[in-house]
């Protein structure tokens, strides 16, 4: 056998454990009785010196060992709880006759100093000594469960009870008979007694012997001593009922040690046999199994009649071969126990053939069933040799069954799994067979056709070998494979997607590299990809994704991962190559990454056109204790950072930028508290004709009232709301929905507000700021200002939205959907921040637009700088040919006021006029009703009609000039 095939089925050696107490124990009280019974004997060869301790051993000395052991079993059945009780308070019974009929013996030879009479009440108590052991020894036996096994028991017991019966009256039984028969004197009830010992003494012997081969499995070592010790009492008086001895027999001979030996064996088989574990076995798993029985001990009661009719033979040719005349008691005898062995073996005939008939059904029945499994039975031997291959193994390994048979078992598996399989085997042979009837193992088994199969296996225990129920497992395995490579891969790139990115990260940290701060992750967003999917539809987003990932694999090291996060979010794991310089390292990473940047950068050829779109890249390394979730949020932060200095760039990380995350968080956390707080406050400031400065309308504005009373700007607290917005990467969703909620109130105050002051009498339009990704944001639904004016019954005209178009990613459909309704409507639509968005050109072309209100960075500059002046006059220009009027924000000067006035801007709001209002103070303005213009008032000479009016919209004005085809 190959050394493979040795070690697969080679049980460990293992000691017998958790034995050692209790051995030593039950050794040292076998030497005591041994001790004991052996000084006994000693004592009796010798007569014990004088015949008067004779006597005293002879008989108290037995009385004692009797009582000693009924004792003993008495309180082991008091001890127990199970079926064994009765037996053992039987037996104690029987010791107990035993030891007064021993004390009755004494009595009249030692106490009274007379002979004992025949018949006498120690007869009496001798006598039942037998038929209580009978009994237990009966309930000891392992009760049969048919009517013929009931049977068989009787004939078993005849048997055995009649041959030695017959031997036994050839012997000297006969003698007795033919005493009893003379008519002698008291010759009867003695022959009565001389016949009753040996016969009860034959019962016994026969229960003896059956009880050997029937005996129950439970507490087998002490049943199995306390037969031995009946058997030795039993042996004892079958000497002494032999005509050579029991006419010459005295107290305190050697016969006695024979008795007192019975009785101490007894009285130690419930405590000094070795008893089964009633709990976990304290040999633990590593105990060795019973070995199995020799095939003569089995057959020892088949045996049993034949042995029995033998010594009923002998009986008879003593009788013959001594010349004597054949007793009818022994020719009954022997004719019942011809009778009883011919019905015996009768019956067992007839147990064997429906026995046979039975096995052949069985074997047919599993043959029928291996043969048609689908899945493949094999048994190994001991050597590891297959020795049967079911035939369902030509369908499964494509190899015949006659083929694999004398095959060795470790040969046929994989070589990288058979150290797992011999592991594994060995520790399932060394395991308790009741703890772990099987195990199942699965590896790689060898085909006809040269391919390894992935094979699932359930082993079992087989005369020291195998059997093993074996399936091709193969699809499973594959599809658990795919299962698992889908959960772990981006289902469009195929890329690593972010919990198998996390947990490689999470590998670098805490593996071998776990000391190599050179590890690095970087965070890739693509720039412009939703206007990708905007301009030129999904599909084709998908395709510049398959292809970005594409480029991102290829540029990456073998050893690194590239992995896609989700959108248009990927990263990379450049694992550390052990520097210890770590601005050399910075180098190399950021020249990797800006090399990523530029390869995403290339145009893409997708559906026939080229698209381009940008990288942002963010870079953080593995500082010393840092942990996965971290470096990956490090590297996520640089890579907003990156975005917001404007996209197309890689920026490493710095401790500074989680700082002002954390401010910016705390702020918004303060702004989220002001808002349900209630310590906002709503201000108005005037719009003033920069002609006549009369006010045309107001312009809303919240302020933040903080703890410390500190108002603070719209600048201010927008910059916490456009963080909330974007930058925050995961915290976005929330204060995103902060805002929107920020939003709301701003309008339904300024509409409510405004709707108290036309009640009053002011009827003054109000100009509210609204970003357009605000407008159109799922959190502002349909309808909502349409819901707003009418329940606070504000007149539509009444209220201006400043739209603020920033964002190119802005759906221009929707915007002039839901636009062109409110216009419609009467809403007044003011293009607010005009001269700095990117969709000026694009808004005035396609959107409702009422009014112009130039950006307040135009305005500052546009006394000091000549070329300043020259873009807005241009600007106004526009806005006037358009027949719109014009706003111009943060006029905060005098000259400012007469420059914007020269160039044609029909109205101002700034300092120079008024700051914000609170509603008390901006009452009081609307009462006066018109500012200090600087210059004084002037007549209009530009088209967009009266110069003293109010911002009230007038239907027809955006349409009357014609917009030029661009």
């Amino acid at each position: 056998m190959s050394a493979p095939g040795a070690a697969l089925l080679n049980r460990p050696s293992v000691s017998r454990g958790g034995s050692g107490a209790g051995g030593g124990r039950s050794l040292a009280m076998q030497l005591l009785l041994a001790v004991i019974s052996g000084g006994y004997a000693v004592g009796a060869a010798l007569n014990w010196g004088s015949e008067e301790l004779a006597e005293i051993m002879g008989d108290f000395g037995l009385s004692a060992a009797g009582l000693l052991a009924a004792i003993s079993c008495y309180s082991y059945a008091r001890a127990i709880d199970s079926r064994e009780r009765p037996a053992w308070l039987l037996f104690a019974f029987s010791s107990l006759m035993g030891a007064g009929g021993n004390a009755i013996w004494g009595w009249y030879e030692v106490i009274l100093g007379q002979s004992v009479p025949k018949p006498s009440l120690a007869d009496f108590a001798f006598l039942c000594f037998a038929p209580p052991a009978i009994v237990g020894l009966l309930v000891l036996a392992k009760r049969p469960v048919t009517r013929a096994g009931w049977v068989c028991l009787g004939l078993d017991s005849w048997l055995i009870g009649g041959s030695l019966l017959t031997l036994s009256w050839s012997l000297a039984l006969a003698h007795a008979a033919r005493t009893a028969q003379s008519g002698a004197p008291g010759s009867v009830p003695r022959a009565a007694l001389s016949l009753a010992y040996p016969l009860l003494d034959i019962a016994l012997v026969s229960m003896v012997l059956v009880l050997h081969f029937r005996r129950s499995e439970t507490n087998r070592s002490a049943v199995n001593t306390a037969i031995a010790a009946l058997a030795l009492t039993v042996l004892s008086d079958a000497l002494f009922t032999s005509p050579l001895l029991s006419a010459e027999y005295q107290s305190g001979q050697l016969l006695d040690a024979g008795w007192f030996a019975g009785s101490l064996l007894l009285a130690y088989a419930p405590w000094g046999a070795r008893r089964p574990q009633l709990g976990p076995d304290p040999g633990g798993p590593g105990r060795v199994e019973r070995p199995h029985s020799r095939p003569i001990t089995g057959s020892l009661p088949a045996l049993t009649p034949y042995l029995a009719a033998a010594v009923c033979t002998l009986g008879i040719l003593y009788n013959v071969v001594d010349g004597r005349k054949v007793d009818r008691m022994v020719v009954f005898t022997g004719c019942t126990v011809v009778l009883a062995l011919v019905i015996r073996q009768g019956i067992m005939l007839l147990d064997n053939i429906a026995l046979t008939q039975e096995l052949a059904q069985k074997e047919n029945h599993f043959r029928s069933l291996v043969q048609g499994s689908s899945d493949v039975i094999m048994i190994a031997a001991p050597t590891g040799t297959l020795r049967y291959v079911s035939p369902a193994a030509a369908g499964v390994y494509g190899r015949d069954a006659e083929e694999l048979v004398g095959t060795e078992l470790a040969t046929l598996i994989h070589p990288d799994d058979l150290g797992r399989v011999v592991h594994e085997v060995r520790r399932f042979l060394a395991a308790p067979p009741t703890e772990e009837p099987t195990t199942r193992i699965e590896c790689r088994f060898k085909s006809g056709g040269g391919e390894w199969l992935n094979v699932e296996s359930t082993v079992n225990r087989h005369q020291g070998g195998l059997i093993l129920n074996s399936r091709d497992v193969t699809e499973r395995v594959r599809l658990q494979a795919q299962l698992q490579h889908s959960a772990e891969h981006d289902p469009l790139t195929d890329l690593p997607n972010r919990a198998l990115f996390t947990r490689r990260v999470r590998q670098a940290l805490t593996g071998r590299r776990a000391g190599d701060h050179s590890t690095a992750v970087l965070f890739i967003d693509l720039d412009g990809f939703k206007a990708v999917n905007d301009t030129i539809g999904h599909q084709a987003g998908d395709e510049l994704l398959i292809e970005a990932a594409r480029r991102l694999q290829d540029s990456v090291r073998a050893g690194d991962t590239a992995a896609r996060l989700g959108g248009d979010e990927f990263a990379a794991l450049i694992l550390g190559d052990g520097s210890r310089d770590r601005s050399a390292r910075e180098y190399q990473v950021h020249e990797i990454a800006d090399r990523l940047r530029t390869t995403l950068s290339q145009p893409y050829r997708i559906a026939g056109s080229e698209v381009r779109v940008a990288a942002s890249i963010g870079v953080a390394f593995a500082d010393p204790g840092i942990t996965p979730s971290d470096l990956m949020r490090n590297a996520d932060l640089a890579m907003y950072r990156a975005k917001a200095g404007g996209k197309d760039r890689v920026e490493m990380y710095a401790p500074q930028m989680q700082a002002e995350v954390v401010r910016k968080a705390e702020l918004a956390g303060r702004l989220r508290t002001a808002l349900h707080e209630g310590e906002f406050a709503l201000l108005h400031q005037p719009v003033v004709s920069l002609a006549t400065g009369e006010i045309a309308a107001v312009a809303a504005q919240a302020r933040w009232r903080s703890a410390q009373g500190i108002l603070f700007t719209p600048a201010e607290f927008l910059r916490v709301a456009e963080y909330s917005e974007g930058a925050a990467g995961a915290a976005a969703g929330p204060d995103a929905t902060r805002t929107a909620e920020l939003g709301r109130w701003l309008l339904e105050q300024a509409v409510e507000q405004a709707a108290d002051r036309q009640r009053a009498g002011h009827d003054v339009p109000v100009a509210v700021r609204m970003t357009a990704q605000r407008l159109l944001d799922h959190a502002m639904p349909l309808g909502s200002v349409e819901a707003l004016l009418t329940r606070h019954g504000l007149p539509s005209g009444a209220l201006v939205l400043e739209l603020a178009v920033s964002d190119p990613r802005v759906p221009f459909d929707d915007l002039e959907r839901r636009l062109t309704a409110l216009h419609r409507l009467g809403v007044g639509i003011s293009l607010d921040g005009f001269g700095s968005g990117y969709a000026a050109i694009s808004a005035l072309r396609r959107l409702p637009v009422d009014m112009l209100k130039l950006d307040r960075g135009l305005v500052e500059g546009v006394v000091e700088s000549p070329r300043l002046h020259k873009i807005t006059a241009g600007l106004l220009r526009i806005a006037n040919d358009l027949g719109m009027r014009s706003v111009a924000d943060g006029v905060d000067l005098p000259e400012q006021v007469m420059a914007l006035r020269a160039m044609g801007c029909t109205h101002g709001q700034g300092m120079a006029f008024s700051g914000p209002l609170d509603e008390y103070r901006l009452r009081r303005a609307l009462v006066r009703g018109t500012f200090p213009v600087p210059g004084g008032a002037v007549q209009p000479a530009l088209a967009g009609g009266s110069p003293g009016g109010s911002m009230v919209i007038r239907r027809g004005s955006h349409n009357e000039t014609a917009v030029p085809p661009t």
